[in-house]
């Protein structure tokens, strides 16, 4: 009789920085722009980083086709969408759905950010905190300055910073609009979500269904790599829970991915166009190993400190800077790259570049130019945008 043979299953297929930087670019909307809506690619993407005002704008106007800045704005103004503290304890744009859903589910970083700060706190009833800023923010949108003042006159002793603080983290505040919108300027006002909304949370979906759109739109994905999005920790329990209906890979390190079964993983060879990013684009902060998006030799070269440069996606990676400076009626764009360019790409750029500034900047003439803006010998120069605000709304994730 024949010796019975045991078989073993094969092991996981390996993938290339380059094979997850085009199934990643694909499911990011980055490889083409789809037709689909700007709230339907809000929901899809799973948020837009805000911690600056017009970051989400550009974000979309890279992953969506004959994108109209007003959509978005519109969305904000109509309340379907809003600006929260969620992902990393850090500002995101949301649909009204996902801030009433999604936002409970990430708590966890907040709560973390609360404890850093317990030394200002001694003797802060947090619960009577959180009914006191509510009632406050509830009665009309009030300013930062505004909320810590009247935190203040119930507990004088405590530091003003910890108490603004602690009711970022204890409440679902949002950014009320005019702040937030395409063309216009606003001071930061909040309110809690379900007022701004005028309808009460849903039960959250758990974290089960959030690992599947993770992996809808940032996948092939690590336990770590999701959370690093997340802000999240001890989450290798619900992948186990999902692991019999995805499929799992490994990267060149030996690390496993996780996948959903029939998301697009494209030939490694897909032509990738170049795309200009703003800074804390989503495909830039999605993984805890950004070197399908970021190559080790330009790690940290699209900012320093909390100044922060766009980035441009040459051949599906990070390969240049970018800013837009203004000369009277003229938008300027200079592409700072981080590798010299063929011929081909330097076009491609160019052309990327103006049809951005046509749509995007607010100018009667564009000029479209290759130089230096950072010497990465030193510490960068401002060069527009927000000023480093130190703990607070506007300021949270690192590129």
């Amino acid at each position: 009789m024949a010796a019975k043979t045991h078989r073993t299953a094969a092991p996981p297929a390996v993938l290339t920085p380059r094979a997850l930087n085009r199934a990643t670019l694909d499911r990011q909307l980055l490889l083409r722009r789809s037709p689909m809506s700007a709230k339907d690619a809000v929901t899809h993407l799973v948020g837009l980083q805000a911690q600056n005002t017009k970051p989400p704008y550009f974000q979309l106007y890279a992953r969506l086709a004959d994108f109209d800045p007003e959509e978005l704005s519109g969305l904000m103004e109509s309340r379907e969408a809003v600006r929260t503290v969620s992902l990393r304890s850090t500002l995101h744009t949301h649909t009204a759905d996902d801030a009433l859903t999604l936002v409970p589910l990430v708590r966890a970083p907040r709560d973390r950010e609360l404890k850093s700060f317990r030394r200002g706190l001694a003797g802060v009833d947090l619960d009577r905190l959180a009914a006191v800023a509510e009632e406050f923010v509830e009665e009309r949108p009030r300013p930062l300055g505004e909320l810590r003042e009247e935190l203040l006159t119930h507990w004088p002793d405590a530091d003003p910073l910890a108490l603004s603080v602690a009711a970022r983290c204890l409440l679902p505040l949002v950014q009320v609009t005019p702040r937030g919108l395409w063309g216009r300027s606003g001071q930061v006002a909040l309110t809690t979500v379900e007022h701004w909304l005028g309808r009460s949370a849903e039960p959250a979906p758990g974290l089960d269904a959030t690992v599947l759109r993770y992996l809808g739109a940032f996948g092939p994905a690590s336990v770590m790599d999701f959370q690093a999005w997340a802000g999240l920790t001890r989450t290798k329990e619900v992948f186990e829970r999902l692991r019999p209906g995805l499929l799992t890979f490994r990267d060149e390190r030996g690390v496993e991915l996780f996948d959903l079964p029939d998301a697009p993983r494209p030939d490694p060879e897909t032509p990738a166009p170049p795309r200009f990013l703003p800074e804390f684009d989503n495909v830039l902060l999605g993984h805890a190993d950004r070197t399908r998006v970021i190559p080790e030799v330009n790690k940290g070269r699209n900012g320093k400190g909390n100044q922060t440069y766009g980035s441009v996606l040459v051949d599906g990676f990070l390969d240049a800077l970018w800013r837009v400076d203004r000369e009277g009626g003229t938008a300027i764009l200079t592409v700072q790259a981080l590798r010299k360019p063929t011929r081909a790409q330097r076009t491609e750029i160019t052309e990327e570049a103006a049809r951005m500034l046509t749509v995007m900047a607010d100018a009667t003439d564009h000029d479209v130019r290759f130089g230096t803006f950072l010497d990465f010998g030193t510490e960068p120069r401002a060069t527009g945008g927000s000023r480093p605000r130190g703990p607070g709304p506007d300021r949270r994730d690192t590129p």
